[in-house]
């Protein structure tokens, strides 16, 4: 029995393949696959290539948005990394500006600034507003937009560097460069860069855009030592920024990039070119005409001022600067400083000194001068401590010490007196020794007795010696003291000539007392300390030791110190009809030439000499005396004569002229005994009706080439 089913015998076996064959003819024809495969419907085709593009974008998005969270969480990470080191922003604050210190002449004509930026802080306000916008234009025109960091202006940058294959320029933003100038070192480093970008959004959160502005003005760097556009437009055109100029304004915005490279001075081809395109920019944001622009351009050059000579008032403004600790303590913030400066008796003096060293300074072997005036107060009203500034800012008045020679030797003889010495005290001029000590006189020569008045105004150098010996070293120095000198001295007899070393400035005031009277003075030049506010930080007040000498001492000082320039070695310092005194010093081996003098109204002190202390070939009674003449004359224009001050009896017929019989010859030395009396002993009283009070001192009553005074202006003159 076969068992084998047919296919009739199959449950749906015969409809189901015949359906099979039947799709199977359906599907033959002319789009059937060769070799009888089935093809996949069109439509299925389709949307596979639909699924895979999907899948590509989805992808991209999927790695793009990967990158930026990966990227994100670096940045992240790395601004954690540099921003532990600025700490935290509570912290932070804007550190102040080394403060300025301007110096002002007694007129407010401006001397100079000092501090480390060369000029004062200026607000924005203050400015015309064209300076603020010449700035921006050039250096960030997106300014006012931006939170601090400009990604408009990061992302065009990079654009550049890629098209040109390296760096072109900068992308910081004013408010970038202000962080960096306030808080951080200029390295390039990708840390320094976060730490800037971090600090700019900080300080645009806590300051306005205009107070960002003006902090940038005010630090940021101009070339030629110069800080902050006060300090720039000082120093490239002589003026204030309050009152710059819309080409000078835009001629600053150029430099800025480069300081040096575009310096007006140095470059002014490259600053005029960097001007017109600040001028551009300026146009293009709006700010100003094409018409303002071009008006602004012309003439450029004209306001470009040559470069500032240091003049000697720069010597005058680095004794300000060293006195400020002595009346403020630290200074903390920008101050004005009005001083005794008399300008234009400033320029006089340092015109003539320049002179007189270029025209004979060779000739005589002085290379240096100095020269201090002052006011019978003591407010010093010009200071020369150095023929130029620019090569040497050693200030010889204030601060180097030198020997003064017989310029000293007043004080010598003022001692004398307190000890009852007058000018007609009859002394010996002759060969001393003391104790090993053997001084002599310059010239070598002796005149034996001699008056002290006469003394002195030759400069006798074996007087005084005795003097000092007679009345002690110490009470020279007890005297020299109260005159108001501050250097360290010795007790010794050498005082006498004056080579122990001082400041031309404490000798000169020590000379004060004998023009005013008596009184003691303290050197100043400084009235008047304010913020630049105007808020008064110190105000001068009267200072000095007092009256510390008699109207008798005062008159015989000046009798003696009158006859010095009137007959003795400081004749060419006389003064036309004002009344003056005065006393020459040459120092061992000529390496200094003094000439001090004064007048009821000014006191002022000469020096010359060599830095290196080598010999000159020059005495104080020559150029120094000179020199004062020069400048003094000057000075008293327009005052009203006085007489000196002072109430001495003189003793009229005790005059040199008696004397001329029982003078030894010339160039004889003579003893004490060949003379009455004994040394330091005054002179025979003569009646009381030949005494008169002198009212104003007079010269010896002596022909110059008579008597005395005729052989001591022999010996000693000049």
């Amino acid at each position: 029995m076969d068992l084998r089913l047919s296919p009739d015998d199959r449950v749906d076996g015969g409809p189901q393949r015949k359906a099979k064959g039947q799709r199977a003819q359906a599907g033959s024809g002319s789009n059937a696959p060769k070799g009888g495969k089935p093809r996949r419907p069109q439509n299925r085709k389709v949307k596979k290539k639909r699924s895979g593009g999907m899948r590509f974008i989805v992808g991209l998005a999927y790695f793009c948005f990967t990158m930026m969270l990966v990227g994100g969480v670096a940045v992240a990470g790395i601004v954690v990394y540099y921003g532990q080191d600025l700490g935290s922003s509570s912290t932070w604050e804007v550190p102040q500006r080394p403060p300025n210190i301007r110096v002002l002449a007694s007129n407010g004509q401006l001397l100079t600034n000092r501090g480390q930026t060369g000029g004062e802080a200026i607000g924005i306000h203050e400015l015309p507003p064209y300076v603020g916008q010449a700035v921006v234009a050039s250096e960030d025109r997106r300014f006012y937009s931006h939170f601090g960091v400009d990604p408009i202006g990061l992302a065009s940058v990079g654009l550049e560097m890629i098209r040109a294959g390296g760096i072109t320029r900068g992308a910081s933003t004013i408010t970038q460069q202000v962080a960096k100038n306030l808080f951080l070192t200029p390295d390039q480093t990708l840390g320094r860069k976060v730490q800037e970008a971090l600090l700019a959004v900080w300080l645009e959160q806590n300051y306005t855009k205009d107070e960002i502005l003006e902090l940038y003005l005010n630090r940021v760097h101009f070339g030629s030592g110069s800080t902050g556009i006060e300090a720039a437009a000082q120093t490239y055109f002589g003026i204030s920024a309050r009152n710059l100029s819309l080409g000078q304004a835009a001629m600053l915005a150029g430099i800025l990039p480069a300081p040096s490279y575009y310096n007006p001075r140095t470059h002014p081809d490259r600053a005029s070119e960097r001007q017109r395109l600040a001028l551009a920019n300026m146009v293009r944001e709006g700010y100003i005409t094409t018409e303002q622009a071009q008006a602004a351009a012309q003439n450029m050059d004209a306001n470009i001022t040559t470069e500032r000579v240091a003049g000697t008032e720069y010597y005058v403004a680095d004794w300000v600067e060293t006195l400020m600790n002595d009346y403020l303590g630290e200074v903390n913030e920008d101050v004005v400083v009005s001083t005794t400066l008399d300008w234009d008796l400033q320029k006089q003096a340092e015109f003539v000194i320049k002179e007189a060293v270029a025209e004979q300074g060779e000739e005589l072997d002085f290379s240096q001068a100095a020269f201090v005036a002052m006011d019978t107060e003591g407010r010093v009203r010009a200071l020369v401590g150095g023929v130029d500034y620019s090569q040497s800012s050693y200030n010889r008045a204030v601060t180097s010490r030198r020997q003064p020679g017989s310029a000293f030797k007043p004080f010598v003889y003022l001692a004398a007196l307190q000890q009852g010495y007058t000018p007609d005290t009859l002394m010996v001029d002759e060969p001393l020794d003391y104790n090993g000590w053997s001084p002599e006189n310059s010239n070598g020569r002796y005149v034996g007795p001699v008056l002290l008045r006469d003394a002195l105004a030759f400069s006798i150098n074996t007087v005084a010696a005795r003097l000092a010996i007679d009345i002690g070293p110490e009470n020279v120095v007890e005297t020299a003291y109260r005159m108001g000198f501050s250097s360290n001295f010795q007790a010794v007899p050498a005082i006498a000539l004056g080579t122990q070393e001082v400041s031309l400035l404490e000798l000169t005031s020590a000379y004060a007392p004998f023009a005013n009277g008596g009184y003691g003075v303290v050197p100043n030049v400084i009235t008047r300390i304010t913020t630049t506010d105007g808020e008064v930080l110190y105000e001068e007040t009267p200072a000095g030791p007092g009256r510390i000498l008699t109207d008798e001492q005062v008159g015989m000082m000046n009798d003696m110190l009158q006859t010095g320039v009137q007959a003795g070695t400081g004749t060419r310092a006389q003064l036309g009809n004002w009344p003056m005194a005065g006393k020459t010093g040459t120092s061992q081996r000529n390496r200094d030439a003094l000439f001090v003098g004064y007048t009821a109204s000014l006191v002022g002190g000469v020096w010359l000499g060599n830095d290196d202390d080598t010999p000159t070939r020059v005495f104080g009674g020559q150029i120094p005396a000179q020199i004062w003449r020069d400048i003094m004359t000057m000075a008293h224009e327009g005052l009203q004569v006085a007489a000196l001050p002072g109430n001495y009896v003189k003793l009229q017929d005790r005059v040199a002229v008696p004397m001329q019989d029982t003078m030894p010859a010339t160039g004889t030395p003579v003893t004490i005994d060949q003379i009455q009396g004994q040394p330091g002993q005054q002179p025979a009283p003569v009646p009381q009706q030949q005494i008169q009070p002198q009212q104003q001192q007079q010269p010896i009553a002596v022909p110059a080439n008579d008597g005395i005074g005729g052989l001591l202006n022999g010996l000693f003159g000049g």
